[in-house]
C-alpha cells in the first residue's frame, strides 16, 4: 500500500541563476547555487506544471474518422513572488530569498531556469542526491501587478521553452 502525504508545505522551488548543464540530472551544486523561492511564492495561483499537448492531424487515406497524435509539448509557468522590504531603507530586501527571487526574475526576456520538487519531504527540507523534480525553462513577462490587499506582491508569467518531467538530482557534476 502506498503512502498519501499532503501537498501542504511540500512543493520545493528553487530557481537557478543559469541553464543546468544536464536538465534530467541537475547537481545538488547547481541547485544550492539557485534561489530557494518556496516561502516566497504565493500558493493560491502557483501553476508550473505541463500543460496539454500540440495535436497533430495523422489521418491514414482509408480512415473515415478524424485521427490525430501528440505534437509539441506545452507548459505553464506562472507564480506570484511576495515582496520583502528593508527595515532601515524600507527599499525592497534583496538580501532576503524574496528579493533575490524578484531580482532574478523581474525583467521581461529574462530567462527562468525553475526546480520544483513535489514528495513527502517540506519544502524546507534541503535537496538530496536522489531527489526527483520537475525542471521549467521560461522567458519572463513584465510582472504584473496582483490586487491591493494582503502583502504587496507580484505575478510573474513566463513563455514556456523548455520542461524535463522525470529529472532525478545528481550528487556530483555529470
Amino acid at each position: 500500500m502506498g503512502l498519501k502525504s499532503l501537498a501542504d508545505g511540500k512543493t520545493k522551488v528553487t530557481i537557478l541563476p543559469t541553464r543546468p548543464a544536464n536538465p534530467k540530472a541537475i547537481t545538488l551544486a547547481e541547485l544550492e547555487a539557485g534561489i530557494e523561492a518556496s516561502c516566497a511564492i504565493l500558493t493560491s495561483d502557483y501553476n508550473v506544471g505541463a500543460a496539454t499537448s500540440e495535436s497533430v492531424d495523422e489521418k491514414a487515406l482509408c480512415q473515415t474518422g478524424n485521427a490525430s497524435t501528440w505534437g509539441a509539448e506545452n507548459g505553464t509557468i506562472e507564480f506570484t513572488l511576495f515582496l520583502e522590504f528593508d527595515d532601515e531603507t524600507k527599499e525592497l530586501d534583496l538580501t532576503s530569498d524574496a528579493g533575490k527571487a524578484f531580482e532574478a526574475v523581474k525583467f521581461k526576456g529574462t530567462e527562468i531556469y525553475l526546480v520544483q520538487r513535489e514528495n513527502f519531504k517540506f519544502s524546507t527540507d534541503d535537496w538530496e542526491a536522489g531527489d526527483g523534480y520537475e525542471y521549467f525553462h521560461g522567458i519572463a513577462d513584465n510582472p504584473q501587478h496582483v490586487d491591493r490587499t494582503g502583502y504587496t506582491k507580484r505575478k510573474i508569467t513566463a513563455a514556456f521553452q523548455e520542461m524535463e518531467l522525470h529529472g532525478v538530482v545528481a550528487g556530483t557534476t555529470p
